[in-house]
C-alpha cells in the first residue's frame, strides 16, 4: 500500500515526501483508515514502528476536511513524558508544514504563566502532559470545551506513572462527544484494557507487534563482565569501535549515569549525561547536541527511553540491565529505526543474571553471548546460572526440622 491509497490530502502527501517516507508502516496502514473513518481506535504497537505519524496524519486530515477559524483547541494529544510530547509536536510541525494549524505544547519544566499566555492565542492542536495540563486547568487557563479528537499515546507508560486519574479529570472537562484513539506498546493486562473501556466507544482494535517483539533490524548481544572495572573496559572498547557512530548508554539510576559519564570523559570519549533532574531547557539542549552529532554518547536513565527519535543511533548499550522486559524493548527501540540496522548490547555481571532471565522470558528467546578478545569474563553463563539456582533451592532437611519443632511445642 502507498500513502496515496490512504486518501490523504495532497498537502499531506507533499509533506510525507519531504520527510522521505516512502510507504506506510504496518501501524500506519492499519490505524490511519480507522481514525479517518471517525472510529475510536485501540492500537498496540512497539516503539519505532511509526505510530506517531499514524495518528498525526489523520488529525491533520480531519482539520483539512473540517476547517474552522482557529480559537480554542480542537485536537488534544496527551503523552506521559515531556520528551514524548516534544517528539509528537515535532512530527506535527513536520507533517503539517504545508498546513496552517496553530499548535501549542504544554509540559512541565517551563513557566506556567507563559504557557497560559500561549493558550490565549488561536490554537487548533494541543499537545500536553497530563499533570501540567491539569494544573493549568485548575487555574482556568485552558478551554477544552471544543475538543473533537483525543489521542492518548503510550497509555501503558501513562498508567505506570500513575497518570490515569489525572487523565480522567481532564476528560471530564470536555463537555461534548469526541473521537478517541489510544496507543500503547502493550495491550495486555487489565490496566490498559480497563483504561481503554473507560475512554473509548466501541473501538477498532489493532495489534501490530506483540509487546515482547523487538525490531528485526536490531542485532542483540550480551557480554559477561566480572566487575565494574571489567564492565567499563568493555564499554570503552564498544564505543571506540569504528562501527559505533552514535550511542545511548542506559543506566538504571541517576548516580550511575553520572559516574559512567565521568569515566567516559576521563577516557576522552565525547559523552554527556541525561537524567530527570535537569530542567527541560537543559534536557532539550543536550538532546539537540546529540542529535546534531556534537556528542557521540548520551548516557541516560530511562527518561530518554521513549520520545527520543532519530535515525542515526547505531548502538544502544545497557550498562545496567533494566528490571523489566518491556523497558528493555523500549530501550533497544532507540536504534534500528527507519529501516536502518542497529546494535543493542547488554553488559551482564553476575548480579544481573536475574534481570537477564526476566528479559529472555519476555522475549521468549535466549540472548546471544559474545566474547571480546582480551576481555573475556572469568566465568561462564551456565556455571553462574547453576550456582544462582542452587542458592535458591531449600535445604533438604529444612522442612523436616520445622515439622519436628512444631511437634515438640
Amino acid at each position: 500500500m502507498s500513502f496515496e491509497e490512504l486518501d490523504l490530502d495532497p498537502v499531506l502527501l507533499a509533506a510525507i515526501q519531504e520527510q522521505k517516507f516512502y510507504k506506510p508502516t504496518p501501524v500506519q496502514e492499519a490505524a490511519i483508515p480507522v481514525l479517518m473513518d471517525r472510529t475510536d481506535l485501540l492500537a498496540g504497537a512497539a516503539t519505532g514502528t511509526g505510530k506517531t505519524a499514524a495518528f498525526v496524519l489523520p488529525i491533520l486530515q480531519y482539520l483539512l476536511e473540517e476547517p474552522q477559524p482557529a480559537k480554542f483547541p480542537r485536537i488534544l494529544l496527551l503523552a506521559p513524558t515531556r520528551e514524548l510530547a516534544f517528539q509528537i509536536h515535532k512530527v506535527i510541525k513536520q507533517l503539517g508544514t504545508n498546513c496552517n494549524f496553530p499548535s501549542v505544547i504544554i509540559t512541565g519544566g517551563f513557566k506556567m504563566s507563559q504557557q497560559i499566555e500561549n493558550l490565549k492565542k488561536p490554537c487548533d492542536i494541543l499537545v500536553a502532559t497530563p499533570g501540567r495540563l491539569a494544573k493549568i486547568m485548575q487555574e482556568e487557563g485552558v478551554n477544552l470545551s471544543n475538543i473533537e479528537v483525543l489521542i492518548i499515546d503510550e497509555a501503558d507508560r501513562m498508567l505506570d506513572m500513575g497518570q490515569g486519574p489525572t487523565v480522567h479529570a481532564l476528560l471530564e472537562a470536555i463537555p461534548g462527544d469526541f473521537q478517541a484513539g489510544l496507543f500503547s506498546a502493550t495491550l495486555s493486562g487489565s490496566g490498559v484494557e480497563k483504561f481503554a473501556n473507560e475512554i473509548l466507544d466501541e473501538p477498532e482494535v489493532v495489534q501490530i507487534d506483540a509487546p515482547n517483539q523487538q525490531s528485526e533490524q536490531v542485532q542483540q548481544i550480551a557480554y559477561l563482565a566480572n566487575d565494574k572495572e571489567h564492565k567499563q573496559a568493555l564499554l570503552t572498547n564498544l564505543l571506540n569501535d569504528a562501527s559505533c557512530l552514535s550511542a545511548i548508554v542506559f543506566c538504571n539510576k541517576k548516580e550511575r549515569a553520572i559516574e559512567v559519564t565521568e569515566y567516559l570523559q576521563s577516557q576522552n570519549v565525547s559523552a554527556q549525561v541525561l537524567h530527570g533532574d535537569f530542567i527541560q531547557a537543559v534536557r532539550l539542549e543536550k538532546m539537540q547536541k546529540f542529535i546534531r552529532g556534537k556528542i557521540k554518547v548520551l548516557v541516560a536513565t530511562d527518561v530518554a527511553a521513549r520520545g527520543l527519535d532519530m535515525l542515526n543511533i547505531t548502538h544502544v548499550i545497557n550498562y545496567d540491565l533494566p528490571y523489566r522486559g518491556d523497558n528493555y524493548i523500549h530501550r533497544i527501540g532507540r536504534t534500528g529505526r527507519g529501516q536502518q540496522a542497529g546494535i543493542a548490547v547488554s553488559l551482564v555481571e553476575r548480579h544481573d543474571l536475574v534481570n537477564l532471565e526476566r528479559i529472555e522470558y519476555h522475549l521468549k528467546q535466549k540472548m546471544p553471548i559474545g566474547k571480546m578478545p582480551g576481555l573475556e569474563a572469568n566465568f561462564k553463563l551456565k556455571d553462574a546460572l547453576k550456582k544462582a539456582t542452587s542458592k535458591k533451592k531449600p535445604k533438604k532437611n529444612a522442612g523436616k526440622k520445622k515439622a519436628t519443632a512444631k511437634k515438640k511445642r
